[in-house]
């Protein structure tokens, strides 16, 4: 490939990656106007794990390795339940009362409790940048969830939405030693299959399954679903994947930064949500943060699911891939 051609697809699957995954949010509020919460996520991530995983494991098998066993399984459920049914289900859940711009705000403080969580359960070291954008990202979350003063976020929905966010945080921590496969696409894929069986138990569970009355679902709702299966899990997905061997790392993550800021002003633009002067000023506090603890010093958590040369993930970043999809 030419230096001009390269430019041009790195430039393009860097947007696909800030605009689709920006716009999930988006997707998931319109998805939730006749689709429950948790029927919505299972549907979604069993149905993108099972294409998914035809398509890696086929891949896999050519390159001498095919279908994983039971220990990868089993590592993939204990890993994908926290990352799927806790962190985008509770997001799912949570955006039936919050606005889709505050979600994702909320849930762009995933490196700041990676960060925290790293340091409490495995003895990670903390750099002073990295202590600085912890107190940044924890004060922005105050000032966005705003408890008890004018404008605050539903408490419920709040309080879910930072549920989501550990869910993802230890889900991806637990899943760095993991015996997980060694496909990015591979792991992610019977990881969304794990936590999407997770969550229709659940739905179950919750009644949704047995409420729901499909005459009911609109068009609407199905469209938005098809979107988030289609670009959020596999286009932005499969972009996200060559990004990560075809670009530095530090590029790759601005995603991170980015992705909020789509989602707030797709928010605003399509559904009407209110951005206050006091949403916009966390919002800049916390994408702030979350640059510092991205960019610290021996930072753990630098863009997920890095992968090396012959396109496998190292043991450290490889359970990331899975959780790079967050929210979308």
């Amino acid at each position: 490939m030419s230096p001009t051609k390269r430019q041009v697809a790195l430039a393009g699957a860097l947007a696909t990656v800030y605009l689709v995954w920006g716009s999930t949010y988006l997707g998931i509020a319109v998805a939730l106007e006749t689709l429950p919460p948790l029927v919505l996520t299972a549907s979604r991530f069993l149905l993108a794990g099972a294409v998914l995983y035809l398509v890696a494991t086929r891949a896999a098998g050519g390159r001498g390795g095919g279908a994983p066993g039971r220990t990868q399984w089993l590592a993939a459920g204990v890993t994908g339940v926290p990352l799927f049914l806790i962190g985008n289900g509770g997001v799912v859940w949570a955006q039936q009362t919050v606005a889709s711009g505050i979600a994702a705000l909320l849930i762009a403080t995933v490196p700041l409790w990676i960060a925290l969580l790293d340091r409490i359960l495995f003895g990670g070291r903390l750099s002073r940048q990295a202590v600085v954008g912890l107190v940044l990202g924890f004060g922005g979350i105050a000032l966005l969830v705003n408890p008890g003063g004018p404008g605050e976020v539903e408490p419920l929905g709040g309080a879910i939405l930072v549920l989501a966010a550990l869910g993802w945080a230890f889900g991806s921590l637990l899943s760095r030693g993991a015996a997980l496969p060694e496909s990015a696409l591979q792991t992610a894929a019977m990881q969304m299959l794990a936590g999407g069986a997770a969550c229709a138990v659940a739905a179950l569970v919750t009644g949704e399954l047995g409420a729901l009355r499909p005459a009911d679902v609109s068009g609407r709702s199905i469209v938005a679903m098809l979107y988030l299966i289609v670009f959020g899990s596999f286009v932005a997905f499969s972009a996200y994947v060559w990004l990560l061997r075809a670009a530095r790392t530090s590029l790759v993550a601005t995603y991170a930064y980015v992705n909020p800021i789509v989602a707030v002003l797709l928010g605003s633009t399509v559904l009407g949500e209110e951005v206050t002067a006091r949403t916009l000023a966390a919002g800049a506090i916390i994408v702030v943060a979350v640059a510092l603890i991205v960019a610290a010093p021996g930072a753990k958590q630098r863009a997920p699911g890095r992968a090396t040369e012959q396109a496998r993930l190292r043991s450290a970043d490889r359970p990331h891939a899975a959780a790079a999809i967050r929210g979308r």
